[in-house]
């Protein structure tokens, strides 16, 4: 019982007595969380208190434990995500979990009851400098999609030739909000939000040569930038960045 309509018909039907207390109760007993055997507690209410279901972190934890928490998941979300499954772990869950599709630069596998449609308003676009960075980006694009928000990509537009930005400006604006993943010296979001007028969130990747730091060099340039109306990710972090994105699309819905 976690989506709010289904909620709230629910309680309705208790109201009109189509459905006793007891059943209801039943209905209602894993509202808050689930046990999936000793090693996991599903958070079924988090989609009611904050508009996303529970997402699965894949890695740290066996294909087995992973196809537990999916089916148990599967039988109460209409989208179930695992993130940051590489190709092995995923020919280790098909035979477990039925109906699963893999999205394989994303590193996502999902289960889907119904195909994803455009619920929210808004498009997310999303821009990467370097095809390097396109497994965060991608892993953003395909949890936005799954997440029910319209998504435009436009890939391997860094700085370095600045033109291939600049002769896609359509992009930037017709965008309600942009996620921009880039590595090296992380300099695009800088460049994005001095042409945006809507939320730029940047996404540090840990793409680079040594003195990179695996990615904290973009990281710093990225919370240094000198452009206003930036929020930056953590390194690698496309998920968190389409999360955000999408309550940024949701508050603004709701606030009109």
């Amino acid at each position: 019982m976690s989506d709010p309509e289904a909620l709230k018909q629910l309680l309705e039907a208790v109201a009109q007595g189509v459905v006793s207390p007891q059943n209801a109760l039943t209905e209602l007993k894993h509202l808050a969380f689930e046990a999936v055997g000793d090693f996991a507690k599903i958070d079924h209410h988090r989609q009611l208190r904050t508009g996303f279901p529970e997402v699965i972190w894949g890695p740290g934890k066996t294909p087995d434990h992973i196809a537990q928490i999916m089916q148990t998941m599967g039988d109460r979300h209409p989208v179930v995500m695992a993130t940051r499954i590489d190709v092995e772990t995923y020919h280790q869950l098909q035979p477990k979990v039925h109906n699963l599709t893999y999205f394989p630069e994303a590193r996502i596998c999902a289960l889907i009851q119904a195909p994803p449609q455009v619920r929210h308003r808004g498009t997310i676009s999303i821009l990467t400098a370097g095809t390097a960075d396109l497994p965060v980006a991608e892993e953003a694009a395909v949890t936005a999609e799954l997440s029910g928000f319209a998504v435009n990509r436009l890939w391997d537009v860094g700085v370095a030739g600045i033109h291939r930005l600049l002769s896609h400006r359509h992009v930037i604006e017709q965008a309600d909000v942009l996620i921009t993943v880039a590595g090296m010296e992380g300099a695009l979001p800088s460049v994005v939000a001095g042409l945006a007028d809507c939320p730029v969130i940047a996404v540090p990747t840990s793409v680079g040569y040594g003195v990179s730091f695996g990615g904290v060099s973009a990281l710093l340039t990225m919370l240094n930038s000198c452009a206003a109306g930036i929020g930056v990710m953590n390194i690698d972090n496309g998920f968190g960045a389409a999360i955000l994105a999408g309550q940024i699309l949701r508050t603004a819905a709701r606030l009109r």
